[in-house]
């Protein structure tokens, strides 16, 4: 039997990169969603639902904070997609001055996590909640897919967020892990630190017994970075 995988990045070292951060204004290069946007937006991604429940893939962030009730939960597998920390941000979990890097599923391999599954009566209200929290622009929206995921009772038809967000000026695949890890050690934002996103991803999956190797071997520079800062 293998030994347990230890994570080297801690809530010690975590804590460390936390700063007062204070909410930026909405940035004006960036045309957002009205109520009325909002309401199209929920329309369309219902009229594209298959029949049946409704599934929503989590990766990140939606595992340990999906922000509504869930009904159901169940592992699966997205074939041809997988975990990047392809989006380039200066908000959020990080500033102009100290960009940070999110997460959102990039084409290629395969991503183990959780579908989700929202109550029939709630799915406009939860669908309503979801986006004003994921995205709220149209080349956001553009990124909302129903992808095909497969779970030990069968494959089902998923909901995921930023899936491919190619039409986001600030989306920038195929980073290496060390740009990354230099990023989460230093960024920090009024949501928080990328390094306690990080934290929060890994240690969640790996309370579902998902371990994903990249996101494995990120944690482990994102904490020698921290502790070179704070030695």
């Amino acid at each position: 039997m293998s030994a347990p995988r230890r994570q080297r990045l801690t809530r010690e070292l975590v804590a460390l990169c936390h700063r007062d951060i204070a909410e930026r204004p909405p940035d004006p290069r960036y045309d957002y969603f009205s109520e009325e946007d909002y309401d199209a937006a929920v329309r369309a991604l219902i009229a594209a639902k298959p029949e049946g429940p409704l599934w929503l893939f989590a990766y990140g962030s939606l595992i340990w904070k999906p922000e509504f009730a869930v009904a159901e939960m169940r592992r699966a597998v997205a074939q041809g997609w997988k975990r990047g920390f392809s989006l380039r941000i200066e908000n959020f979990r990080a500033t102009p001055e100290q960009h940070g890097f999110m997460m959102c599923l990039d084409p290629g391999g395969s991503c183990e996590g959780m579908i989700l599954r929202v109550s029939e009566p709630e799915e406009h209200l939860q669908i309503r909640k979801l986006l004003y929290r994921e995205l709220g622009s149209h080349e956001a929206l553009e990124a909302a897919r129903w992808i095909d995921v497969v779970t030990a009772a069968g494959c089902e038809r998923a909901l995921t967020f930023y899936a491919r967000p190619h039409l986001l000026d600030y989306y920038a695949p195929d980073r290496p892990l060390p740009e990354i890890a230099y990023a989460l050690a230093r960024a920090c934002g009024h949501w928080g630190s990328g390094a306690e996103y990080l934290h929060n991803t890994v240690s969640h999956l790996a309370e579902l017994g998902i371990f994903d190797e990249d996101l494995w071997e990120l944690q482990d520079l994102v904490a020698q970075e921290i502790e070179r800062l704070y030695a």
